[in-house]
C-alpha cells in the first residue's frame, strides 16, 4: 500500500496500484481543486486530452517512485 500526497496540496490518498490511488484521490480533486478543473473549460478537446495525459504520466512517475 502506498500513501502519496496530492500534487497540489498536502492531502494524501492510499492505493495498492496506481489506478487505486487515482480513484482514491479523485473525490479530493473534484472537491478541493474544482477551480483547476474548471480552468480548463476553454481548452480544445485535444488540448485537454494532452494535458490530462501529461498529468496522468507525471502522477504515475510519482506513484512508481514511492
Amino acid at each position: 500500500m502506498k500513501t502519496i500526497k496530492c500534487d497540489l496540496c498536502e492531502v494524501t490518498a492510499d492505493g495498492e496500484a496506481f489506478e487505486d490511488w487515482m480513484q482514491a484521490l479523485l473525490p479530493h480533486y473534484m472537491d478541493a481543486h474544482a477551480d483547476v478543473m474548471k480552468g480548463k473549460e476553454g481548452m480544445s478537446a485535444e488540448d485537454k486530452k494532452q494535458e490530462m495525459d501529461k498529468w496522468m504520466s507525471d502522477n504515475r512517475v510519482r506513484f512508481d517512485a514511492v
